[in-house]
């Protein structure tokens, strides 16, 4: 197994596991929540499935995770910046 098919596998796991957050993080609370975990680790499993993506060549690949990168980037930063407003 060479490093960029375990770069792949790796970032796949990344990626699903923000779905057993959200569940997991849902169920604590009892109804349907998106915690800034989800967003961490949408933004980092796309990260690296995008590098693997463009190291395979594969355009389909590609824009489904450069699109969702920008979704997950958006998400993120506005988790950020609200945070801060709300600690000033």
């Amino acid at each position: 197994m060479n490093g960029w098919l375990m770069l792949g596998i790796t970032a796949q796991i990344l990626f699903a596991s923000r779905f057993i957050i959200q569940w997991i993080a849902s169920e604590r609370a009892g109804q349907s929540v998106m915690p800034d975990t989800f967003w961490l680790f949408s933004l980092a499993g796309s990260t690296l499935l995008l590098a693997y993506a463009i190291k395979q060549n594969d355009p389909v690949f590609i824009v489904g995770q450069a699109s969702g990168l920008l979704v997950y980037t958006r998400n993120f930063h506005l988790i950020r910046r609200n945070k801060h407003a709300a600690n000033h």
